[in-house]
């Protein structure tokens, strides 16, 4: 099975309660902080929703 790594490349200063949720499920929160995680459906909605705050490339 394949793999995302996703980056966060942005603050969270000014954004919704609803952005931090996801960003803090996805295991990251400061600037720089990298994650794996498996490739799914439910890992690539989450990243959709706050792409403006992370980089993200498939692996494997």
């Amino acid at each position: 099975m394949s793999e995302i790594v996703v980056k966060q490349h942005r603050s969270l200063i000014g954004q919704s309660e609803a952005n931090r949720k996801v960003v803090k499920a996805l295991g990251l929160g400061r600037i720089g902080r990298t994650k794996i995680h498996k490739d799914n459906n439910c890992i690539r909605g989450m990243i959709n929703k706050i792409k403006h705050l992370v980089t993200y490339e498939l692996k494997g």
